[in-house]
């Protein structure tokens, strides 16, 4: 099991790193936020999870440990995959996601891709017993601070990466920057949660 990685970023995607490691090149698969925080040529530090299929190996790297261990939670409910594990850490931080999950917040579960109303009421029963450890996490992403000009592309790159199409991102975009005003201190990792509470709407 490959538990965690550090290395330098060679290349960032909407939702993926390659890392070197002394030569060899990982492809690591990430929320958002994530590949966002991330710079070519700098320094990355991931805790990681390897799943493995009959015909893959993937490996999905994270910030935190949090986000990892809920990402590998996730998937012991039935019917819950890679995709939409990750798709649950880029929507929400730990503890926002096991408050959801213990206090039965379908509406909430629901702004994940993927996931409707009998999924969401299927996880809050399957999981509401094994999320106590995260109530109260603050553990979030990394977020350095983000110009207001170059944020849009790695939203809309993120967006698409969960699957929403390259015009609804968009828009998406557009709403967060007309609430977004003279802020400029403002993380990836939040403006993707606004721009998918909007989308949710």
């Amino acid at each position: 099991m490959i538990a965690q990685l550090r290395g330098r970023v060679l290349a960032v995607g909407g939702t993926w790193l390659v890392v070197d490691l002394s030569g060899l090149g990982l492809r690591v698969l990430c929320a958002p936020a994530t590949a966002g925080a991330a710079r070519i040529g700098e320094p990355v530090d991931l805790h990681t999870s390897l799943v493995v299929r009959e015909d893959s190996l993937t490996l999905y790297g994270f910030s935190t440990a949090d986000e990892r261990d809920i990402f590998e939670l996730v998937q012991t409910a039935s019917g819950i995959g890679p995709r939409i594990a990750l798709a649950i850490v880029s929507v929400f931080e730990p503890g926002e996601f096991a408050a959801a999950i213990t206090s039965g917040n379908t509406a909430a579960i629901t702004r994940v891709p993927g996931i409707g109303a009998k999924g969401a009421a299927k996880l809050v029963l399957e999981l509401k017993d094994k999320v106590a450890i995260f109530v109260g996490s603050s553990a979030l992403s990394v977020k350095p601070s983000t110009a207001v000009g170059d944020w849009r592309e790695q939203v809309i790159g993120g967006l698409e990466g969960l699957g929403y199409g390259h015009r609804d991102a968009e828009a998406a975009c557009d709403r967060v920057a007309s609430d977004l005003g003279e802020d400029a201190d403002v993380s990836v990792a939040q403006l993707l949660r606004a721009a998918l509470r909007s989308l949710a709407k």
